[in-house]
């Protein structure tokens, strides 16, 4: 997913030609106080001028309680977007706040304060239109008076809580965003180090990322291939009147089969 600032014409258009599956179009963090209705302004002409294809358009607006959100919360109720992103979600109350305000819209909750975190589980059963959860990682950090370390182990607790919050109510979880633009590699590393946690993908801030992002949290075709074979003998095995199957030395059950059928099924997604 990836966050594009709304006072930037040049970089929602470019958008358009990026290999992402989800662009962000930000009104809070990114935009100053007196560009916010010049943001509202371009995006409503961007996402009226289409051209986004497949790609899941997800508004960010401001927090609750801060002078910009009713206008926001028009906007997203108004535009042909797919979603609205709460920043700093602390309890059900904010979804249901917002639930009110945007009707028809998947919503999206940015957690990313201590309070957030230990409330993920709450959060994510207060309403039936939650898609997911984003980490604000950076967000994170500061408030825990963290440090930001090569290999997040300051964060690595939040993270699994927000990850055990949003699987609890069968939600999606995107990895926050990667702070070192000039540090491919650390990139990769956090990228690798999000698939193994869990999560579904990674919010990203500039264009450049996106293919090792895709690359990473993508099936690969190895995956993939060993997914199919799972799914295969675990169908000869049905018919043949087993419980169990057999490949490659390893026994083969139903859980194996469920998570080797998501993967085939995210591949064909992604592939589509």
């Amino acid at each position: 997913m990836l966050y594009v600032p709304g006072d930037k014409p040049r970089a929602i258009e470019k958008a358009r030609t990026l290999p992402c599956d989800g662009i962000i179009f930000d009104l809070e963090d990114a935009v100053a106080p007196e560009a916010k209705e010049i943001a509202r302004q371009t995006i409503t002409e961007a996402v009226r001028a289409g051209g986004y294809g497949r790609r899941e358009l997800i508004l960010r607006v401001n927090g609750i309680g801060s002078d910009w959100l009713a206008d926001d919360c028009a906007l997203a109720a108004a535009l042909p977007v797919d979603g609205v992103l709460i920043p700093k979600v602390e309890d059900e109350g904010a979804v249901r706040h917002i639930e009110a305000l945007v009707p028809d819209k998947a919503i999206w909750c940015m957690i990313e304060t201590p309070l957030g975190v230990l409330r993920a589980g709450q959060i994510g059963g207060a309403s039936d239109r939650l898609a997911g959860f984003v980490a604000g990682t950076n967000d994170l950090v500061k408030e825990l008076r963290a440090r930001h370390m090569p290999d997040r182990a300051p964060l690595l607790t939040s993270l699994s809580l927000i990850l055990l919050g949003a699987r609890a109510h069968g939600l999606a979880a995107i990895d926050g965003v990667h702070l070192g633009l000039d540090d491919p590699e650390g990139f990769e590393a956090s990228c690798r180090q999000g698939v193994e946690l869990g999560f579904d993908g990674k919010t990203v801030v500039h264009p450049s990322t996106i293919e090792p992002a895709n690359r990473i949290f993508g099936p690969s075709a190895t995956e993939v291939e060993k997914a199919r074979a799972i799914v295969a003998a675990w169908a000869q095995a049905r018919a043949d009147g087993k419980g169990v199957a057999r490949i490659g030395g390893a026994m083969v059950e139903q859980l194996h089969v469920d998570e080797a059928q998501r993967l085939i099924d995210l591949a064909d997604q992604v592939g589509g």
